[in-house]
């Protein structure tokens, strides 16, 4: 008869170990598991909506909506923070920013937002926002996703389901626009502002207001 000595051989203590050792691993697992463990805090994200279209990566894009347990009410306004790589070998241009649906009209400070070829990314990260979403239509509360759609001059637009962050945790020192923006205050910046959110796309002169007049 032969008879397994596991533990007197060179392998066999290997083996002893290597059972010991799994023995182990949901011991020290289950330190973790009490109410403070890692997986049951609160863990914020570190980046909104992101995709690479056409050779341009969009990164980081999100809504900052109100504190924690309150909404960006109806009619106001909000900020919408993004950071935009160009990686083709020709220039590009953010020409306009929309959500349908969600906002009346969409303004960008400065109009158009020139993206050079292979440049450095163009930071639209805030803390005070470059882009604000004039006149939403619906609370914006935080948890929620809105579609927002970016047009480019040679990429074209594409759409994205952007995150809607609470000014809480790493986004309270973001700030909202500076004053909300309803009924007629916000028509009247969208007039004054070359690049709304229904008919700048494709618009070559941001000057130009008269394009985003017709807007309703």
């Amino acid at each position: 008869m032969i008879r397994a000595s596991f533990g007197k051989t060179p392998a066999g203590r290997l083996l002893l170990g290597a059972g010991v050792l799994a023995l182990l691993i949901p011991a020290v697992a289950g330190c973790e598991a009490g109410q403070n463990a890692p997986t049951l805090q609160f863990h914020a994200a570190s980046s909104g909506a992101q995709t690479v279209f056409n050779g341009i990566r969009i990164t980081n894009a999100f809504v900052l909506g109100a504190p924690t347990g309150s909404s960006v009410p109806a009619g106001s306004s909000a900020g919408l923070f993004v950071s935009i790589y160009n990686g083709n070998s020709s220039g590009d241009a953010l020409q306009s920013i929309s959500a349908a649906g969600w906002a009346k009209s969409v303004t960008v400070t400065g109009g158009t937002v020139q993206l050079p070829a292979g440049g450095a990314p163009v930071n639209l990260t805030g803390p005070t926002p470059d882009v604000v979403l004039d006149t939403v239509s619906q609370p914006l509360t935080g948890g929620s996703t809105i579609p927002v759609t970016f047009s480019f001059e040679r990429a074209g637009s594409v759409t994205l389901q952007v995150p809607v962050e609470p000014q809480s945790y790493q986004w309270s020192t973001f700030s909202p626009p500076a004053a909300a923006q309803t009924g007629a205050a916000a028509v009247s910046t969208s007039t004054a502002t070359p690049i709304s959110s229904a008919t700048a796309t494709g618009t070559a002169t941001p000057t130009s207001t008269a394009t985003a007049t017709p807007t309703p």
